[in-house]
Order: structure tokens, then sequence, then C-alpha cells
């Protein structure tokens, strides 16, 4: 994250290189660079002119190296950016003279999504050298928890940990998806800066009741009453709370609990590290421990192992929209 600050640091303060390559899993990062470069190299009378947009697979690098020559007209610059440069892999060798020697006036932006470029490639080096790299990487729970917060509070609101979470578990990792909600969120709070549970249910949609990670902690707790009550409610809806979803949760959380028993540390930030979780949500760990031992931990995983095939349809004919109810009754009293 702080790569990312660094480069946008650098464009906002008309610091440019010559050639961008934006790669990896996470489009949102590439996506948002790129929109900075753009609208920070180029005025919008400038974009008339200078900017061109070309998708891999329907140009060749003879053209890019072509077009990247020109002079900008009435501009100081002139962006050339390249959709989906995947495509080009095993052209961009071809490349190699023209990032020895890029033009000056030129910004050449790759957006190379999905997919990293080899490092072991002479290419590779050749723009670590005259150009920039940024390798755009999926973000893990707890990273985008901690991303929606931080978005939150530098756009001037409120929010606390377990909203954040709550948004991350009802909209999953997709962080345009995300940013798109909160930029909703936003829009409507207006004056009121604290976002709350009340406003993530009524805008967002999602039950601050009904939720795995309600769900989760039930669970965690041993209040099987809880638990059992969340689980009945998904039962009745499961078109919006799918099992394949919220037997992922819960395993995943049992994993972590395995984790959390074989950690020898006390210091709440290495526990919190080694689990790649929110520290915020450690004392629910604790919690677990003390209801789960270490063997019950690993019978609940098997437990939950053969739902998730169930949940698949496998071993089953149809599946059970109340299979849901059967874990937690399984976890809780087994």
């Amino acid at each position: 994250m702080e790569n990312i600050i660094k480069i946008k640091n650098d464009i906002q303060t008309k610091k440019f290189y010559p050639i961008y390559l934006l790669m990896g899993e996470e489009d949102y990062f590439i996506n948002n660079i790129t929109k900075l470069l753009i609208d920070n190299v180029l005025t919008n009378d400038e974009k008339q002119f200078n900017l061109n947009i070309l998708y891999a697979k329907d140009t060749s690098v003879n053209e890019i190296v072509y077009l990247c020559r020109k002079y900008p007209i009435m501009s100081n610059y002139q962006v050339i950016l390249i959709k989906e440069a995947q495509a080009l892999v095993k052209q961009l060798d071809r490349l190699s003279s023209y990032i020895k020697n890029p033009s000056k006036t030129t910004i050449l932006i790759l957006n190379f999504k999905h997919k990293s470029l080899d490092k072991r490639k002479s290419i590779y080096k050749l723009l670590q050298t005259n150009g920039l790299i940024f390798e755009s990487k999926r973000l893990y729970d707890y990273q985008i928890q901690n991303w929606i917060h931080n978005k939150i509070e530098n756009s001037g609101y409120q929010i606390d940990n377990k909203c954040a979470a709550l948004i991350n578990e009802f909209i999953g990792n997709n962080l345009t998806q995300i940013s798109n909600e909160i930029e909703k969120l936003i829009e409507i709070k207006k004056d009121d800066k604290k976002i709350t549970l009340d406003d993530i249910q009524k805008y967002i949609g999602v039950s601050k009741e009904y939720n795995n990670f309600e769900l989760r902690k039930a669970i965690a707790e041993k209040n099987k009453h809880r638990a059992i009550h969340i689980a009945q409610f998904f039962s009745k809806n499961s078109s919006l709370n799918p099992l394949v979803l919220t037997t992922s949760v819960i395993f995943d959380f049992f994993k972590k609990l395995l984790i959390y028993h074989s950690i020898k540390s006390k210091n709440e930030k290495v526990i919190a590290t080694k689990l790649k979780i929110n520290p915020y949500f450690l004392s629910e760990f604790s919690v677990a421990s003390k209801n789960y031992s270490l063997r019950d931990t690993v019978k609940v995983i098997s437990i939950i192992r053969d739902f998730d095939m169930y949940s698949k349809g496998l071993y089953v004919k149809k599946t059970n929209p109340k299979l849901i109810e059967e874990l937690v009754i399984r976890i809780l009293v087994d």
C-alpha cells in the first residue's frame, strides 16, 4: 500500500515515468493509477488529440512504437494506453529498443491485467531501469477491511472495524464494487460523518443481525440459540445467503483457530499477523479457543469439509437449504 501512495504522490506532483507497466490480479489499483495518470498528464482539452487507447489484441508492437515516437499536439505530453497488454507478451521483446530510448514527450501505459510479466525476462529488467513497474496483488480479507477503513476515513467519514468487516463480507473482495458502494454511502450521508450498521443494512442491503459475521461469532461463543436462529434465517433466505459462502466463512475461521492454538506468542500484533486478520477480531479467537480445544477444532474442520461437499451437490442428489442448520447443530453439539 505504501508503494501505491508513493506512485500517486509522484503523479500528483507531475513526476512522470516514460513507461508504466501496471500488472497483476487486482484490477482496481491498475484502473485507479491509470486514470490518475491520464488526468494528471493531460487536461480535458489535451485528451482530444493526445490520448490514444488501444487494445493489445487489435494492435502490434510496430504500431505502438510508431505512435510513441509521434509528437504531442499543443501539449507537453501524449499518453498511449495499451489495454490487455498481456496479449502482446510474445511480442514484448520487440519493444526493447524503444524502452532503451523512450520518447521524452510520451507516457506509455501497459495494462497487464490478471497476469504478471515474468520477472526473469530481460524486458522486465529494462522496464525496471527505464520505467515504473507496479504489481497489483489481491488483498487478504483483513487488508481489505483496513483498506475500507482508510478509504472512508480519507473521505472525511468514520466507520468502525465491525462495519468495515460487514461490507467486506457482503460485497466480497471486489475492490471496484466496494469502492462504488462506499461512494454511494458517502453521497447519501453527506454532512453526517459517521457510517453505522444501520446505514450498511439500509443502503448496502446486508442485515446487521443475520449475516455470516454474526453466525461465526455465535458459533465461536457456543451461543447455540443465537447460532441456530441465524442458521434458520439463512435456510429461509438461501438465495441471499449461499450455503457455499457460509461454509467457506466458517471453515476459514476454524482453520485460523487451528493456527491460533499453535501460536506461542502472547503479542497481539504477532498473532494477528500470523492469522492475517485485523487485531480487532482477536478476541473472537480467544473466546473460541476456550470453547474449542485443538482436538475439537480438528473435528469441526472435518465436519465442515463433509458439509462443503454436500453444499456442492456431492454425495447427495439435491442440495438441501436446511444443510446450514444441520452444520451448525453438528458443530455445536458434537
